[in-house]
């Protein structure tokens, strides 16, 4: 059962993956018909919504787009900022997307970030909480390990509803502000559900490592 877990969490994780580059790489080939470039996708729409004390960076790495709640930064990654691709711009609307979730206080962000220091913590010390655990022989140290990785179970729980929330905010932006064509929406909603998806996997692998981590240790605290 053990094996069966692990080998589960890693084709669900690979799977995802494979899954979002190809979308994201087919979308990234199609250039928009407005022709404009993800920067202006998402100074266009920030602008709408009043957030002109939100800026645009940009950033280096493949698919590193985010949004800095703290700093009021959206950061995209050159393809993105520069390209005028479906994915592009999708991309760059789902980043405003948060921004605007930021200043109508949605709650499932807000909580997010109220709980982060706590699962920065969790992510640090939940696995090194299990090895002394092992090495001690002490099975107080790998529950408490366990319950930690349940923290950051809970913290992509909550991540699901933002993430889906900001697609949704994207697709309603880029319809508003007639940036994508009917045709071109229906490609960039496919390519953000499949990103979309990764968060999916992510909850599935964390269960299943929890699921082994009381199957194994659970085990071997009953023969004790």
């Amino acid at each position: 059962m053990d094996i069966l877990l692990l080998l589960l969490a890693i084709t669900i994780t690979f799977s995802a993956q494979i899954y979002v580059s190809s979308t994201y790489n087919k979308n990234n080939n199609i250039k928009s018909e407005k022709n404009i470039t993800g920067f202006e996708v998402a100074r266009q729409i920030l602008d709408s919504h009043g957030l002109n004390n939100v800026y645009i960076t940009e950033t280096n790495g493949f698919l590193s787009d985010h949004y800095d709640s703290t700093r009021k930064v959206i950061r995209l990654s050159k393809e993105v900022f520069h390209g005028k691709s479906i994915a592009s711009v999708s991309v760059a609307a789902h980043e405003v997307g948060h921004a605007i979730q930021d200043k109508t206080g949605y709650q499932f962000m807000r909580f997010r970030s109220l709980i982060f220091p706590l699962v920065n913590f969790a992510s640090y010390t939940g696995y090194f909480a299990i090895l002394i655990g092992v090495l001690l022989n002490s099975i107080q140290f790998i529950w408490l390990g366990i319950a930690l990785e349940i923290i950051i179970l809970l913290f992509q729980l909550i991540t699901l509803p933002v993430e889906f929330d900001a697609s949704n905010r994207a697709l309603s932006e880029l319809k508003k502000h007639k940036i994508l064509t009917k045709k071109e929406l229906n490609k960039s909603k496919i390519m953000l559900n499949a990103a979309a998806l990764t968060y999916v996997a992510s909850v599935l692998n964390t269960v299943l490592q929890i699921l082994r981590l009381i199957i194994i240790y659970g085990n071997s605290n009953n023969k004790e």
